[in-house]
């Protein structure tokens, strides 16, 4: 039996992405193979931007302290160094695509390290030679980063942001089931996202 797909719209340079990934991850462990999660792009910041005051950009990161209470696993540190900002949302996504590419796990441990690499280490993950750095911690192939630059790869992430806006995803996290229009836009508890699934299980939906 297929199990139940959650589409996942997120973005590694959202503090609340980074929450509900890993209460989504939490959940679809509870469910012991019966729901998968499809971890989508969308873009927060689409294109470079010119204004990167880091003075700015690290009172902003006082910020995620708040974010941090609501999720005790997640890990992040106000910024420090002279590092960043981050230009733009698309890097890090090709990266993550890329090593998905290679595989569910390898694509799994990419998205995990991203996370952990912006917020709680304060890496720019906007930067080629970070994202090239965290491609070699992680023992991925090191010719194999050249797939960043795949141009189907930016397609594919561009194409997931407009479908995600076309379900009426205006932020992130969202969240819908695959044969579904509508998205749960918010890093939800737990309990919600569970009691979600549940019932839809429950209704015999598409691939439960």
């Amino acid at each position: 039996m297929e199990p139940l797909e959650l589409v996942v719209y997120s973005d590694f340079l959202c503090p609340w992405c980074y929450c509900a990934a890993l209460r989504l991850e939490r959940v679809e462990a509870s469910f012991g193979g019966a729901v998968a999660l499809d971890w989508r792009a969308f873009l927060l910041r689409p294109r470079p931007r010119g204004d990167r005051d880091l003075e700015r950009f690290r009172a902003y990161t006082r910020s995620w302290l708040r974010v941090a209470e609501e999720e005790p696993g997640a890990h992040f540190q106000v910024w420090q160094g002279d590092a960043g900002p981050p230009s733009h949302s698309v890097p890090a996504q090709l990266a993550a695509k890329a090593a998905q590419s290679l595989g569910g796990e390898a694509g799994r441990q990419m998205r995990w390290r991203l996370f952990r690499a912006y917020f709680a280490e304060n890496r720019d993950i906007s930067d080629p030679q970070t994202l090239f750095a965290l491609w070699l911690e992680l023992g991925l192939p090191e010719a194999e980063f050249d797939r960043c630059e795949d141009p189907a790869l930016l397609r594919a992430v561009l194409s997931e942001h407009d479908e995600a806006l076309g379900h009426g995803a205006t932020g992130v996290p969202a969240a819908r089931l695959s044969d579904s229009d509508f998205a749960l836009v918010g890093a939800q508890p737990e309990a919600t996202y569970r009691r979600w699934l549940e019932r839809a299980l429950a209704e015999g939906r598409p691939g439960a």
